[in-house]
């Protein structure tokens, strides 16, 4: 007899559902994660995707405040650098979701609620698509506005220089 109370019963249709329910959500899910493997995706992918599209947006000037400006300008002028396209992003990022913040100089004459809405739209679109994170939040921080007087007191300034 004590052989027969080693065995285990079969299971109801209740504790079954149960067990199933447990096993689904123990599962891996999402594009990132599936019963195959994960996919990891590098804080510098979404940086650049989220700058990529940042300043694919019109009235956006430049980013970065105005240190990281100027160091882009620098590295700029050195023969095969390569533009930095993440200044200017920072992001928070887990498995699934990211938080990202844009620093962007607008030009003058933009509406700058109207292109603060226009990056967020670009940056979602840009990273949900690239990289299947959900977009929890952009921030916009606008540190500047472009003026075009600016443009003619560099080009004084560079021909004096020359």
């Amino acid at each position: 007899m004590s052989e027969n109370n080693n065995r285990a019963l079969p299971k109801t249709t209740e504790e079954a559902k149960a067990a199933e329910s447990v096993a689904v959500q123990e599962r891996p899910n999402g594009p990132l994660h599936t019963e195959f493997g994960s996919t990891t995706i590098a804080d510098t992918v979404v940086q650049k995707l989220a700058g990529i599209a940042t300043r694919e947006v019109p009235g956006v000037y430049a980013m970065g405040n105005a240190a990281r400006r100027a160091l882009n300008s620098l590295a700029e002028r050195i023969p095969g650098s390569q533009t930095n396209v993440s200044g200017g992003v920072t992001i928070e990022k887990g498995e699934r979701q990211t938080a990202i913040d844009v620093n962007v100089v607008v030009e003058y004459g933009a509406a700058i609620a109207e292109v603060a809405e226009e990056i967020r739209r670009s940056v979602i679109t840009a990273v949900e698509h690239g990289t299947s994170l959900e977009v929890l939040e952009v921030n916009v921080n606008v540190s500047d506005v472009h003026l075009p007087e600016d443009d003619e007191e560099t080009t004084e300034r560079t021909d004096r220089l020359a």
